[in-house]
């Protein structure tokens, strides 16, 4: 009862000061001291929540306040622990993106986005192991159904839209083909 009253209704057993001037009802339990993390520990923390690109995880740093030697220092020195690791990280991007339904290009697009040079790129794009094709034909069938056999515009719809989604032409085409035969 006494914790709903205003400070100055309250009696003085009541009242008990804070570590920070203020006044608690519960002594003792005050706010924690923030501790400074530092630029390694930053670090850390945005990895272990998912993988980062080196270029990413030393522009959040940058944002975060950290200068720009001391967060590639602590970047670097998590890649040769192996908590950081671009070849990780394409894969997961790509593994992600894929099963989210975009293309090749589109995901090419996007690990160069996050500072991956060519070489890194092809090799995480050599890993995927199933058929774009295979990929931009189930999304439309799942988008668009048996309206894509019957009608031109579906098609066209259909075509636009894996466009967007960053598959290539032959991908495209094999997926929005009339086959009265299928």
């Amino acid at each position: 009862m006494a914790d709903r009253l205003p400070p100055e209704d309250r009696s003085e057993s009541d009242r008990s000061a804070a570590p920070d001037g203020g006044e608690s009802a519960h002594p003792g339990r005050g706010r924690r001291a923030s501790r400074e993390l530092t630029p390694l520990q930053r670090a850390l923390g945005l990895l272990t929540r998912r993988e980062h690109s080196r270029k990413e995880l030393t522009r959040k740093l940058a944002t975060r306040g950290i200068a720009s030697q001391d967060a590639e220092a602590a970047v670097a020195k998590l890649a040769d622990a192996g908590w950081q690791d671009d070849t990780r990280f394409a894969q997961s991007l790509l593994r992600s993106r894929v099963s989210s339904g975009y293309g090749p290009l589109r995901i090419r697009a996007e690990l160069a986005t996050h500072g991956l040079d060519h070489e890194a790129i092809a090799s995480a794009l050599a890993t995927f192991d199933g058929d774009w094709a295979e990929n931009a034909r189930d999304l439309v069938q799942r988008r668009y159904g048996e309206a894509l056999a019957r009608d031109p515009a579906a098609r066209r719809k259909a075509a636009d839209f894996l466009i967007r989604r960053g598959f290539e032409f032959a991908s495209i085409g094999s997926a929005t083909r009339f086959d009265p035969d299928a």
